[in-house]
């Protein structure tokens, strides 16, 4: 076995390999670039060693700079973790020239399931089903063009080189291939280094269902059922496993499948098999191979929560040439487990990239701690938060935005979906935008718990973009009177300030509370609250300044997150942030008196959404543009964002040019 492994990866990847390898008694080194020389994993790790600037592209891509750590610290071996350069053929070649093992698969599987032209092509060969498409060398947009008209609409074009949802785009039209394709060939050649894009029909109403691989170096591979990722935005995915979709012989099936085209490529280490089945089809017989990661995934953990199997621990034993101690027949699935990630996003704003310092940074429990128990791979009490990042630490816009992963388990779908709303309830964060609210909104939808799920889910449902989810009557009801509850310790405390002139008056005991466009009459006598004129069994604990209260409601436990406002308060829980104005009964009357500041007419500014780099501008001075026209392409979080005129018009003034790093709300160009 090794003594000493480095970890070419950042964040709560690494964390997660690093708490792994300590309880196998193996010494581990961190390489980390400006950006990170804080992180935790830097700090975890028994060495680390700087390996550059923060751009990935001049640290944590290039292989140099790791082999020359590993020379350094004498690591004996490389865990990759997943992304930069975890499926990179030329860096396991390089890194077997120095006799140091890279602990994933052999090189030869990398380079036949790492290129997706050449997979598909592989898998068609080995008698697996494929997605009808092109997969031969598209020479410019004309070209894709009448490819895309040949396979019939509506296609999906990717990066060859891609994954983790870059290089992708729909197409519903020709004039999506136009506007799509270069945006496509830039975004393979800047995150991957190649351009080249591959065209194929795209399956409406999919569900999106994974297959885990196991396999050693003596030729045992395994897999350990499936993963259903079908809830997808931007092609990254919120995780559940196992599908509800998947009947005992449809995952025999699919597994056996995935099992010989990993053998055709002599596979070893974990891997994973990505499947697109179509739902109108309930034999499940329609399913089709889509590609093959052969990385750890970032949703392991749900599977680790299933099985009980460590998949870093087995990945780093295969790599130092142990045999697997299971068999097909050990493989069980015990329960249900659900993944959601965390996202530095704003889905209220269109989900657009958020970066800056995390200036409150709570998770609902302590980091996943490896015990080396099968059970605690789910965490404590179901609840498992797996990170990589610290309360004052930033999000940079040079990484991928996620800030962390939390998993919930359970023994039935219901039960994991249920903690992980509890859990989100109490994950507080603040400082930049996330998308907690939405990953609740989704664990709470009907569909979702229905299991009737394609990966048109979010756009399907959430049309016209996420305002929070819909909150119903007894939440209302519950939020007036624990806002109520709120301002009332809040007066109690102002009337015991010292130095007020005459007698301490008495806190309030009616309120007025506007939740959600209602009133509703609240009031407090001794250890009663009633809400329109009906008894709330509410019990709860608020000392001003808390950012959290737990309150039992009607003998339900509901999470919410507090923060004063303006006349009153600010309360996030069930996925939505609800404005509540808390006023004295006294005064309620007074309401419609109150004047309402109008917003300024920003509609004539084309205004950066986020901080990012002005790719490209469209137009000039001058121009006329029409309502939809794109105008300009900022690229944030390592994806591109096409701006487009929200009315037509002239450009008045152009306030920036291509090449420019944008804050967020700056004018890139103003309208007459």
């Amino acid at each position: 076995m090794f003594k000493k492994i480095l970890i070419a990866n950042r964040g709560e990847i690494a964390c997660r390999v690093i708490k792994t390898a300590r309880r196998m008694g193996i010494a581990t080194v961190a390489v980390y670039s400006d950006a990170d020389a804080l992180a935790p994993f830097v700090q975890m790790a028994d060495e680390a060693v700087h390996i550059g600037p923060a751009p990935a592209a001049q640290s944590y891509l290039i292989p140099e700079k790791i082999i020359a750590a590993c020379k350094a610290t004498g690591a004996q071996a490389v865990h990759p973790g997943y992304g930069f350069l975890s499926e990179r053929t030329s860096f396991a070649e390089a890194l077997a020239a120095e006799n140091i093992a890279f602990i994933g698969p052999p090189v030869g599987a990398i380079a036949a399931m790492g290129d997706k032209i050449e997979s598909k092509k592989l898998a068609k060969a080995a008698g697996v089903n494929v997605v009808p498409g092109y997969v031969g060398e598209i020479d410019d947009t004309d070209h894709a063009v009448r490819i895309a008209g040949e396979i019939g609409y509506p296609v999906m074009m990717k990066a060859s080189a891609g994954g983790g949802g870059k290089g992708m785009r729909l197409a519903f039209s020709e004039k999506d291939v136009r506007e799509g394709f270069e945006s496509v060939k830039r975004e393979g050649l800047n995150s991957f280094g190649d351009d080249r894009v591959f065209i194929e029909k795209f399956i409406e109403n999919p569900r999106h269902i994974e297959i885990q691989i196991l396999g050693d170096q003596h030729g045992t591979i395994l897999y350990l059922n499936e993963r259903e990722c079908s809830i997808q935005r931007r092609h990254q995915r919120w995780w559940r496993k196992p599908s509800p979709f998947v009947s005992p012989e449809m995952r025999k099936a699919m597994g056996e499948q995935c099992v010989a085209l990993a053998r055709a490529v002599g596979y070893y280490s974990a891997g994973t098999v990505e499947l697109i089945v179509s739902g109108a089809d309930k034999t499940g017989q329609s399913f089709y191979f889509l590609e093959m990661n052969t990385r750890l995934q970032v949703e392991h953990p749900v599977t680790e929560a299933i099985t009980g199997i460590d998949l870093v621990e087995q990945m780093i034993r295969v790599a130092a040439g142990e045999k697997l101690a299971m068999t097909q027949d050990d493989i069980g699935i015990d329960g249900w487990a659900i993944e959601n990630r965390v996202y530095a996003e704003d889905p209220y704003r269109g989900f657009l990239p958020s970066t800056g310092r995390l200036v409150r940074y709570r998770p609902p429990l302590a980091g996943w701690t490896d015990d080396g128990q099968a059970n605690g791979r789910r965490g404590v009490d179901g609840v498992r938060v797996d990170d990589g990042v610290y309360e004052g630490g930033e999000v940079s816009m040079f990484y991928d935005p996620m800030i962390a992963k939390l998993v919930t388990w359970g023994q039935t779908r219901d039960e994991a979906a249920d903690r992980q709303i509890a859990a989100l309830d109490a994950f507080e964060i603040e400082g930049l935008g996330h998308n907690i609210d939405f990953v609740s909104a989704i664990m709470q939808h009907p569909r979702f718990r229905s299991g009737e799920l394609t990966t048109g889910f979010i756009a399907e449902e959430y049309p016209e973009g996420f305002h929070g989810a819909p909150a119903s009557a007894e939440l209302q009801r519950a939020l007036a009177g624990i806002a109520a509850f709120l301002a009332t310790a809040r007066a109690d405390r102002a009337r015991r300030v010292d130095g007020q002139l005459g007698k301490r008056l008495r806190p309030p005991s009616q309120w007025s509370v506007l939740v959600g466009g209602q009133t509703f009459a609240v009031e407090l006598a001794g250890d009663e609250v009633t809400v329109d004129g009906a008894l709330l069994d509410l019990a709860m604990e608020y000392t001003p300044g808390d950012s959290l209260v737990e309150a039992e409601v009607d003998g339900d436990v509901l999470g919410v997150k507090v923060k004063p406002t303006r006349g009153g308060f600010q309360l996030t829980t069930r996925g939505a942030i609800h404005q509540v104005q808390v006023l004295p009964a006294r005064v309620a009357a007074y309401r419609a008196h109150m004047i309402e500041k109008i917003p300024p007419d920003l509609s004539r500014f084309l205004i950066c959404p986020m901080p990012g780099l002005l790719v490209s501008l469209n137009v000039a001075e001058g121009d006329s543009v029409e309502a939809g026209q794109p105008l300009a392409v900022v690229e944030a979080m390592k994806m591109e964002n096409i701006l487009r005129a929200e009315k037509s018009g002239t450009v008045k003034t152009v306030h920036a040019k291509a090449g420019e790093s944008l804050a967020v709300d700056a004018i890139i160009l103003e309208m007459e």
